[in-house]
């Protein structure tokens, strides 16, 4: 199981910032529990497993408790689910865009949001594109299982998939399954930059 933020901000970073409390608990607590009931696990059983106190998730599961990512991170391993799965709004089920707010800073601008997750068993690619004004970049599509991440960071680039076009403002992103044809556009009259990543 391949825990994503294992690697990334610890122990006194926050989720999340008092502004963004209200939501971002709620899904934890609501995912928390769930997974919890799914694993066939009780309180108990999961403090012990995740060696987080069984009054810390109790406090999680009512959504009153600010938690740490590595506190998240390690309930996350226990339930055998990713970070992402305790932390996207349930609405969003298995899909690959999170969009939620996970880490707060001291500073208001201080934010670590996760866009989107997918599961990567194999390989895992990460590029920073460019398109000039009326270029595109037109690919093959690649074997099940592949998917790709663009986050715009400047200009608008626009997405062709087999059945939608998806336009990204700078800012913005898509996640797509990439067993398709698809391309990457500029109509534009700027540059667009982008990071694209590549997982399997």
């Amino acid at each position: 199981m391949r825990n994503i933020m294992r690697k990334k901000a610890r122990m006194s970073n926050i989720l999340p910032t008092p502004s963004e409390r209200p939501s971002v608990l709620v899904h934890v607590a609501d995912n928390v529990k769930t997974h919890r009931r799914s694993a066939g696990f009780s309180q108990d059983a999961l403090a012990k497993a995740s060696g987080v106190s069984r009054r810390m998730l109790v406090g999680i599961e009512s959504g009153d408790t600010n938690v740490s990512l590595a506190t998240l991170d390690r309930i996350a391993a226990a339930l055998r689910v990713t970070f992402a799965d305790l932390v996207r709004p349930p609405s969003t089920g298995g899909l690959t865009r999170v969009d939620a707010v996970a880490w707060g800073g001291q500073q208001a601008d201080s934010r670590g949001t996760l866009l989107a997750s997918t599961p990567a068993t194999r390989q895992a690619e990460l590029w920073h594109w460019s398109l000039a004004p009326g270029d595109r970049y037109n690919a093959e599509p690649d074997a099940e299982g592949w998917y790709d991440m663009a986050y715009v960071i400047e200009g608008r680039l626009t997405i062709v998939l087999a059945e939608e076009t998806v336009d990204v403002e700078a800012g913005g992103f898509h996640v797509f399954k990439s067993n398709q044809p698809f391309s990457y556009q500029n109509h534009g009259d700027v540059l667009v930059r982008f990071v694209r990543n590549v997982v399997n």
